[in-house]
């Protein structure tokens, strides 16, 4: 409600409202369904969940509209949303070994256990329009892919073990760095140096853009890092709690799609000597690969030593969240009339003082 000082106040607050409104509809030809959203432009809803930290597709494609394709509102809506919501529960740790896979990929190896699977993807085709969808027969279409991808018509579960374990088996990696303090970043205050559990929670809701620019510093110029991705998975995995809450039975509240990437990052030796790769680690909501990518490297990169900005906590934790950073930049649109009004009072102040500075030396 920052423009309530502009002449007219909440009654022009109220019509720029229903200008928006009608921005939004006035070429349409009939309201688009957001259930439109959430199937056919899912890259685009997982996005949204993954900076809103909060899964929920169908919220997600509301939010979409609402925000008229604007992911960085949409992801605020979504905060907001999240925000009012009670915490009933608390699920059991997720384990994405047991994933249901619907691709699996690794560029450090050619044969894996279980084998490479590509699943959906745009990696291999070419970036070229399809005009074709102008006027697609999306039933048509269904029909013509069951029969030509027979497996996607099974519901039989695909876990598969990670490429992980296999080098951790002989003996070439590090464990991964525990935290000692399960920290919540929506309840806690976050204080420098984070435990790892808040910097992993941090990069997970981050701003995808923003995340991938930083991870591209980090590989191209700041850094060495420049890490293979050991394994990209792709697929469901069940959420569980505990219940009835005084047993030890777990029930399935459902699944939730995530993308989990695991980076194998050059070799170093520890206090103890010992000479074994690292890990970087990173997971989001949905099928968020470039994003899940970006964290791997980022989480590896805040975990070593270095002065490089990709390598400091506080400019990455504090600077790739969508929420703050376009909150931030976009508050520069609400009024600043004092504060502005200040500046100009002092440059003239400045301006006398310059004159008489240099009427006094001409005099001299």
């Amino acid at each position: 409600m920052g423009y309530v000082a502009v002449t007219g106040g909440q009654k022009a607050i109220e019509a720029a409202d229903r200008i928006n409104q009608w921005y939004r509809i006035k070429d349409a030809e009939r309201s688009l369904e957001t259930i439109e959203i959430e199937k056919q432009l899912r890259h685009l809803t997982d996005r949204v969940m993954s900076e809103g930290g909060l899964y929920a597709p169908e919220y997600a494609a509301l939010a979409i509209k609402q925000a008229e394709g604007d992911l960085c509102e949409a992801a605020f809506l979504m905060r907001a949303y999240r925000s009012t919501l009670e915490r009933n529960y608390e699920s059991e740790i997720i384990d994405p070994g047991q994933m249901r896979i619907i691709r699996r990929i690794s560029s450090a190896f050619k044969d894996i256990p279980g084998g490479q699977m590509l699943g959906p993807t745009m990696d291999y085709t070419h970036r070229l329009l399809n005009f074709a969808l102008e006027n697609e027969d999306v039933r048509a279409l269904q029909e013509l892919l069951k029969e030509q991808i027979p497996e996607f018509n099974t519901d039989q579960p695909l876990s598969l073990p990670k490429v992980s374990s296999l080098l951790r088996e002989q003996g070439l990696l590090f464990p991964p760095k525990s935290s000692d303090v399960l920290f919540d970043i929506t309840r806690d205050k976050l204080t420098f140096p984070a435990p790892r559990s808040a910097k992993l929670q941090i990069l997970a809701r981050g701003e995808t853009g923003a995340m991938t620019a930083l991870a591209y510093s980090s590989m191209r110029g700041h850094t060495t890092n420049h890490p293979t991705v050991g394994e990209l998975r792709v697929g469901y995995v069940e959420v569980t709690i505990v219940y009835p809450f005084d047993s030890r039975e777990s029930l399935c509240l459902g699944e939730i799609m995530l993308t989990e990437v695991e980076t194998i990052n050059a070799f170093e030796r520890d206090d103890q000597g010992d000479v074994k790769l690292r890990l970087g680690y990173g997971l989001t909501f949905g099928q968020n690969e470039t994003k899940a990518i970006a964290m791997a490297i980022l989480e590896q990169g805040l975990e070593t030593k270095g002065t490089t900005p990709s390598q400091d906590e506080e400019f990455v934790l504090l600077h790739v969240d969508s929420i703050e950073a376009n909150g931030f930049v976009s508050h520069l649109k609400l009024p600043h009339y004092i504060t502005f009004q200040s500046k100009l009072d002092v440059l003239r102040q400045t301006q006398k003082i310059a004159e008489s500075e240099k009427t006094e030396t001409l005099k001299e």
